[in-house]
């Protein structure tokens, strides 16, 4: 688990400008020893100056203190060592200024300056020291020696701090990097995630509205029909028995398909169970894997369920409308069939989405307009088919109340939806001789 932008900001915890009290105390403990170091420098540099031995010893215990606040001001330190170098002290406060001053994200052309004034500092004073030592007699080498001392201490001095800070600043810019991209990947894979199970809510959003769908067309059509027809057996019952008889084996036959339907629905939603069962296990067994190959599964499993279900059990096509249209008309409806243009095999799909228009349409003329004569016109053009049910306005029923179905008023929005999920066009209001009209185009290459 990372450690992510927000949580790395509040963990700056330290006083001050330090984020944490450890390094607080690391460089009060560097700034007390470079602090006692100048002290006792400054006694001899008192000593050659001619000041009083105090004088000598507090400046160098002020001069030591800089290194403090070497992570907030890193230019201010180096610059104070580099003040300091002609009295031979602050040679602590030099090698960890230097060092934190490369660390630091500052421009290249401000070390390399401070670093080269800090580099001719010492190699002058060294310069001039060991000269002096020379002239005292301290010990005689030859003149090849003074520069070669001045050069070699300077560099020693100033070269591997300088190195040494370069390295660990472009680390630590490395790390930030590397950082930085680990919360963005962390941010992906949640925003992957959440995408993921905004699909798979989705998918199973669509799954319950095609069941709900293909329910009601089982349902709602033959179940009307059936109604229709035990309401005529009641009422011819007496008068006409073997017109009752007709109308009793139609019934038989419609609860028959009805059942039918309902058995094969009911074989695909088991069996789209048991494949709902089988993911669920692979999305078990894939969670016990590391985050991004549990993320990475149910992405693939809620994609599989939005776009790789099939739809379900072959439906019904153009070929059984004309059988549809003789169901309506032995239930005592006057249907009109017209069929245009050459008839041709389209897509399963597009036959079964046809085919359920008219079919909702006929149930809902024999709910709500029983009686009325209805034409059925089926159009195949060139890239599309058109189908149009419009019935007339129902004749007045003086003897005999109409038969009232219940409706739920969602046909028209499932055929609506059907269409529109093809690409076509839906369009179902009354017309202006009282009637009603439901019109759809599907595109053939759907």
């Amino acid at each position: 688990m990372t450690t992510t932008g927000e949580e790395h900001a509040t963990a700056l915890t330290g006083p001050w400008w330090w984020t944490r009290w450890r390094s607080a105390l690391f460089d009060g403990s560097l700034a007390l020893v470079s602090a006692v170091e100048c002290g006792a420098e400054g006694r001899s540099f008192a000593r050659d100056a001619g000041l009083p031995l105090v004088v000598g010893v507090v400046f160098g215990l002020l001069a030591g203190s800089v290194l403090l606040v070497r992570r907030r001001w890193p230019i201010a330190v180096v610059l104070v060592a580099i003040a300091v170098t002609p009295a031979q002290m602050g040679f602590l406060m030099g090698i960890v200024g230097l060092y934190t001053l490369a660390a630091c994200e500052l421009p290249r052309r401000i070390i390399g300056a401070l670093a080269g004034m800090s580099l001719v500092g010492t190699m002058v004073v060294t310069f001039v020291q060991v000269q002096r030592d020379m002239a005292r007699g301290d010990f005689s080498l030859g003149n090849w020696f003074v520069p070669f001392a001045a050069v070699t201490t300077s560099l020693g001095l100033t070269a591997p701090p300088l190195l040494l800070g370069l390295y660990v600043g472009a680390r630590r810019r490395l790390m930030e990097s590397l950082r930085e991209r680990a919360d963005s990947l962390e941010r992906e894979l949640q925003l992957l995630a959440e995408r993921a199970e905004e699909r798979a809510e989705w998918a199973r959003g669509e799954e319950r509205t095609r069941i709900a769908r293909e329910m009601h067309d089982v349902v709602a059509h033959r179940v009307s029909l059936m109604v229709v027809h035990a309401a005529a057996l009641q009422a011819v019952a007496r008068k006409d028995p073997e017109k009752a008889v007709r109308n009793a084996a139609l019934v038989g036959d419609m609860g028959r398909q009805a059942l039918t339907e309902l058995r094969e629905m009911l074989g695909v939603l088991r069996s789209g169970g048991e494949e709902r069962q089988r993911q669920d296990r692979e999305r078990a067994a894939a969670s016990a894997a590391p985050p991004l190959v549990a993320v990475g599964a149910a992405a693939a499993a809620a994609a599989s369920r939005a776009v790789g279900e099939p739809g379900g059990a072959e439906g019904p096509c153009l070929a059984e409308l004309e059988e549809l249209v003789g169901q309506s008309a032995a239930a005592g409806m006057v249907v009109d069939l017209s069929v245009q243009g050459e008839a041709r095999e389209y897509g399963a799909e597009i036959e079964q989405t046809a085919y359920r228009v008219v079919q909702e349409a006929l149930t809902n003329v024999h709910k709500h307009a029983a009686g009325a004569k209805t034409y059925v016109r089926l159009a195949h053009r060139a890239s599309e088919i058109a189908m149009q049910v419009e019935n007339e306005p129902p004749p007045e029923q003086a003897s005999a109340p109409p038969v009232r179905l219940p409706s739920g008023g969602n046909g028209l929005l499932g055929m609506k939806e059907r269409v529109h999920a093809l690409g076509g066009v839906f369009v179902s209001g009354p017309t202006d001789a009282g009637g009603f009209r439901v019109s759809a185009v599907i595109p053939a290459t759907s």
